[in-house]
């Protein structure tokens, strides 16, 4: 099924989103109020267009409402995205997702019935920070506040055991949902299966219980 998106907020973030939807086959309809940065994203995006999103009846004149999701990609204009968040719920688009600046923000957004809100300076900062602070984490996705994903690389310590020589869903609490392999991915791993130096782990788990693991079992 072809899909239809709108991204408001031209910047480095809502930019590169418009190029990725677009290397991925959908309708683009990037929007911006700055001249410069709409023909910029002329011959890019499906449809590029300067309009003033914070009013209701501009966002119907463009039919926005028939968009299946927008993305509210506005830089540091806090009111602005507010504001445009308020008139697409107003208007009945189905699917809302805003970049936040910060946990007040979010609040806000979240109150006036974004369906998805996003830190992208935040959330790159803490994939840096796991990176960096262990030789093991090699990448990092948060679920939630508590739950996170991670690629955790098989070190001299663990490699030749099975993962029921190590029992870490009992003993921690985690799940390895899969383990990559070279080029291969091995998925719903078996527990009699033996690690090899240098796999890597994808894990799944509450940040405690990842932490406890990883100093415990890695460090």
């Amino acid at each position: 099924m072809h899909k239809e998106f709108v991204v408001i907020g031209l910047g480095r973030f809502g930019g590169s989103i418009v190029k990725e939807l677009m290397e991925q086959g959908a309708d683009v309809m990037a929007i911006d109020k700055i001249q410069e940065r709409v023909d910029e994203f002329a011959t890019i995006a499906t449809h590029a267009v300067i309009a003033d999103t914070t009013d209701e009846a501009v966002l119907k004149s463009l039919g926005i409402r028939n968009f299946e999701h927008v993305i509210v990609a506005i830089g540091d204009d806090i009111q602005s995205s507010i504001l445009t968040t308020l008139m697409l719920k107003e208007i009945g688009v189905k699917k809302i997702t805003v970049k936040a600046q910060n946990d007040y923000h979010e609040k806000v957004l979240r109150k006036i019935g974004a369906d998805q809100v996003v830190h992208p300076e935040r959330d790159m900062g803490i994939r840096i920070a796991n990176n960096i602070i262990s030789n093991n984490v090699l990448d990092y996705l948060e679920l939630s506040d508590e739950h996170s994903i991670m690629e955790i690389k098989v070190n001299e310590k663990i490699a030749g055991f099975s993962i029921i020589d190590l029992d870490i869903r009992a003993r921690y609490g985690i799940n390895i949902v899969a383990v990559k392999r070279g080029k291969d991915i091995i998925v719903s791993p078996q527990a009699h299966d033996k690690m090899q130096l240098n796999d890597v782990l994808i894990i799944i788990g509450a940040d405690v219980d990842i932490n406890r693991f990883e100093k415990k079992v890695l460090s």
